[in-house]
């Protein structure tokens, strides 16, 4: 039987290239088990910058990930395109072809 890993939050980093990659892990790791799940939010790095985007379900929510996201990747630039989902009802019909 084989053991499971430890949980990237239980893990310490350790100086080097890959800290950063350890931090973007654990951002990933904390919005999948952190309240109501967030995976409606993707976390990449693209160069020098970690980008987030997505949906959440509401203002509240977003600034949650956002704030998390600051303590998380503190030193990184990071970049945001998390959108709240619209919960107002349509102003029209929809037109079926």
């Amino acid at each position: 039987m084989t053991e499971r890993p430890e949980p990237y939050e239980n893990r310490a980093p350790g100086p080097g290239p890959y800290e950063d990659e350890y931090r973007i892990a654990l951002l990933r790791e904390r919005l999948a088990g952190d309240g109501p799940a967030e995976l409606g939010v993707r976390v990449e790095r693209r160069g020098g910058v970690v980008l987030l985007n997505g949906t959440v379900p509401t203002a509240t929510r977003r600034e949650e990930i956002l704030d998390l996201a600051r303590a998380t990747l503190t030193g990184l630039t990071v970049r945001t395109d998390v959108a709240v989902a619209g919960r107002d009802a349509p102003d029209h019909g929809e037109e079926l072809s």
